[in-house]
């Protein structure tokens, strides 16, 4: 038995016989009726069910690998984002070394839909697809850890009881991220944060970084061993955040009462709201690999944050929003071609975004606007950070 067994994505020779206990699952068979036909499956809840998953196993009746399944998911992200995506935009990817492994870690906004993006630019830059870090708190349907260990996402185990026990997870999952990247050659994604930034502020967990170098051995420098990582920074922006009343309504949950209770299956109906919602243009700028001497984590989360903050594009949404609160237009540039912010350029999406709190419960609202509003907030800030520490040099230089 392979040491990852308990939270490796699976291999090809594992593919059909798991792909036969899921396509026969029909807890599994509901769940994707829900997401591709919602009404109907509350109408006729058996038939559609049986419908769906008729469909979904005469389309992976011949995978037999991995990539196979990948393909197939191929097809259905195409037809999502020509439902959902105006546009889909990167940079950065022409600094990287392709014959290298990376680690991915990106601001973390959607559920599903950050390392779906991640896999779907590498596609189609000729690159292969992510491992992908995924929390068992996700998994709450008895079919969930099978779909993701079949799309290649290994298990982060959050539901770990005690301290030894909670250690040993954390070190065990850092071996395997390790050996991902310097033996498999396999490129990894994970998230800079537990918990998607509800907020709009991203923020990276300094007990993340901790746990990259958990298995680091005592007797080498945390810099040296943090640099076969290959950490590369990713900065991922929606336009639209299909999940946004709902992280407002928890938002607003916390402040009022202070605490929120999720639902039974909530991240599993969040994670059908990110696949299925209206998502605008999307941008994902690749950062530069992390070759520092970095000394503690604090210093590393600290250049993640630089680089996710510093490279983030824009949204019109993002300023219409911060407008709406500060009472003045932002002097930032937006969207991927890094034009001025008019508003009268943007008409079209200024009258989107009105529609969209109109449809909004009223005391969530607020929250709304700060979501979208934040990464603008966190723009201004480096921007001042940065002519600061600029100016500084300056007068060091002379």
């Amino acid at each position: 038995m392979d040491k990852f067994d308990d939270i490796r994505p699976y291999n090809d020779d594992e593919v059909r016989p798991v792909l036969d206990r899921v396509l026969n699952d029909g807890d599994f068979r509901r769940a994707i009726a829900r997401l591709r036909f919602p009404r109907l499956a509350k109408l006729i809840p058996g038939p559609i069910g049986a419908a769906v998953g008729g469909y979904v196993k005469r389309e992976l009746r011949d995978a037999a690998t991995v990539k196979d399944v990948q393909l197939v998911v191929q097809k259905y992200m195409e037809r999502m984002m020509g439902r959902t995506v105006t546009a889909l935009t990167s940079s950065g990817l022409d600094k990287l070394d392709h014959s290298r492994a990376y680690l991915f870690v990106s601001n973390h906004r959607d559920i599903a839909m950050d390392p779906a993006f991640v896999d779907w630019v590498l596609h189609i830059n000729g690159q292969d697809t992510v491992r992908i870090a995924i929390g068992d708190n996700l998994l709450t349907m008895p079919f969930a850890s099978d779909v993701m260990r079949l799309n290649k996402s290994f298990i982060v185990n959050r539901s770990a009881k005690g301290n030894k026990e909670k250690f040993r997870a954390l070190k065990h999952l850092s071996e395997y991220i390790h050996h991902s990247i310097t033996v498999d050659k396999a490129d990894c994604w994970i998230a800079q944060r537990q918990g998607r930034a509800k907020d709009g502020r991203d923020r990276t967990e300094t007990a993340l970084m901790k746990m990259f170098a958990m298995n680091r051995p005592k007797d080498q420098d945390f810099a040296d061993y943090i640099r076969e990582l290959n950490i590369v920074p990713v900065s991922i922006s929606y336009e639209w955040d299909p999940c946004d009343e709902a992280k407002a309504r928890e938002l607003y949950h916390q402040v009022t009462f202070g605490e929120y209770k999720k639902g039974e299956h909530e991240d599993v109906y969040n994670i059908a709201r990110g696949v299925a919602g209206i998502k605008g243009h999307v941008h994902l700028a690749f950062g530069d690999p992390l070759t520092g001497d970095f000394h503690d984590a604090d210093e590393l989360a600290a250049e993640i944050d630089r680089q996710i903050v510093g490279n983030y594009v824009l949204q019109p949404s993002n300023c219409f929003a911060y407008r709406a609160i500060y009472g003045h237009v932002p002097e930032v540039k937006v969207r991927a071609e890094g034009i001025p912010f008019r508003e009268q350029d943007f008409a079209q999406e200024a009258r989107f975004f009105t529609e969209r709190l109109r449809a909004i419960e009223p005391k969530y609202r607020q929250f709304v606007r700060q979501m979208y509003a934040n990464p603008v907030v966190s723009k201004l800030e480096f921007q001042k950070q940065s002519a600061a520490a600029q100016s500084s040099d300056s007068v060091a230089n002379g």
